[in-house]
């Protein structure tokens, strides 16, 4: 069995709900071990895609954030109800460095290992971010995960158990 964390929050379309979403992921991220670096460029990237949301989805609707943090990686997804796209090819180009917008896609590019646009049928988008963690030197996730590995056939025999059995 895999040690897994997973959050999800159903969030208003509204500003306060960005940092509110960051501060959550990044403090169980942090609790978990995750290094600080990772930390910053997994709620960088999940500020963006909030932040689209509130710029695209339609007012009113509400907005959905999920995280699943495993030994080897967050997953993150960010569903809404708006008006929808889904083009994988969104954010290769460069942005004009004077433009106020259209950065935010290259930025999310840049600080996750992968990232992916649905168009759902009945409307709306789900984002998906993937980024591999990077673990500090005796990260509980990793302690903990280490505890739920099966005993092996020689342990069983000799009666000993792995740390937390």
């Amino acid at each position: 069995m895999a040690m897994r964390l997973t959050l999800t929050l159903a969030l208003p379309r509204d500003t306060f709900s960005v940092p509110v979403v960051r501060r959550v992921l990044a403090d169980a991220m942090a609790t978990l071990g995750v290094l600080d670096e990772c930390v910053s460029d997994v709620t960088v990237a999940l500020s963006e895609a909030c932040t689209n949301v509130l710029r695209h989805a339609r007012e009113g609707d509400a907005y959905e954030v999920s995280a699943g943090i495993s030994e080897r990686s967050c997953v993150l997804q960010v569903t809404d109800k708006g008006a929808g796209f889904a083009s994988d090819d969104l954010g290769r180009a460069d942005a004009h460095p004077e433009s106020e917008f259209g950065r935010g896609i290259q930025l999310m590019r840049a600080l996750v290992d992968d990232l992916h646009f649905e168009r759902l049928e009945a409307g709306g988008t789900v984002v998906r971010l993937v980024k591999e963690l990077a673990w500090r030197e005796g990260a509980p996730l990793r302690l903990l995960a280490a505890s739920l590995e099966p005993v092996t056939g020689e342990e069983a025999d000799s009666g000993q158990q792995t740390a937390g059995g």
